[in-house]
């Protein structure tokens, strides 16, 4: 069984924040969402922020203190962009979501994020067991609250091993053979243009092997590829030698 991740937000003070953070969250798939003494929630701008995102606002819990949002949870980090006493533990995004998703296989998680204005007191501090720090510009630290959230549940949507979705491929990949095929095919007519002199042949072709294993192309682009070397060779056989 693998146990939440809850985003607690204290003291929020904006409504279309928390909307904008409980959008943050469903794009991450996370869904628990708890506040601590908002200023205005229930509100309507708060649900239009949260767009589709509207049932983590109705689903979510709001209580008066910290101890109530996180008294359930094993581990619980704080955020903060200011530097705090020099006996914290600090982690940065990547390694924070490691370690809320390995503790999320034991017992619930949370992860406070202060209010707009001053982040999260040393009181509100007292619950947690690390600080987590977003590494900004050092000339403006400070994150919208909604962008703070979307940046650490992104990396702990990393941290679970979620991939992204892809698009069905159109063509699969070309085949060593096809490869092989389609750098010989263009070492022939580079050299038959005179691009290239003969002593130097097998430079080029390693070349170009290099080249095309970069580029990566599927069956479709390396039979394209082909066509318009077949094309060049047949411009060049009937302009003849000098053309």
């Amino acid at each position: 069984m693998t146990f939440p991740i809850r985003i607690v937000l204290v003291d929020p003070s904006h409504p279309g924040n928390i909307g904008a953070v409980a959008r943050a969250m469903k794009n991450m798939g996370l869904s628990d969402l708890v506040l601590v003494r908002p200023k205005q929630f229930p509100d309507a701008e708060a649900t239009v922020r949260a767009s589709s995102a509207a049932d983590l606002l109705e689903r979510a819990r709001v209580v008066p203190a910290i101890g109530q949002a996180v008294g359930d949870c094993g581990l619980v980090l704080g955020t903060s962009a200011r530097p705090r006493a020099a006996n914290w533990v600090v982690l940065e995004p990547p390694e924070a979501a490691a370690r809320a998703v390995a503790a999320a296989a034991e017992q619930p998680v949370a992860i406070l994020f202060g209010g707009e204005r001053n982040g999260l007191s040393n009181e509100d501090l007292a619950a947690c067991q690390a600080l987590v720090t977003v590494p900004a510009n050092t000339e403006y630290e400070s994150l919208n609250l909604a962008q703070a959230v979307q940046i650490l549940t992104w990396e702990i949507r990393k941290a679970t091993g979620a991939r992204a979705r892809r698009l069905p491929a159109e063509s699969p990949p070309a085949t060593a053979a096809q490869l092989a095929h389609l750098r010989d095919h263009l070492a022939r007519v580079l050299l038959r243009l005179g691009f290239d002199e003969p002593r130097n042949h097998a430079n080029l072709v390693a070349r170009l092997e290099r080249l095309l294993a970069r580029a990566v192309p599927d069956e479709k682009e390396a039979q394209i590829l082909r066509g318009i070397l077949t094309a060049v060779e047949r411009s060049a056989d009937r302009d003849g030698p000098g053309g």
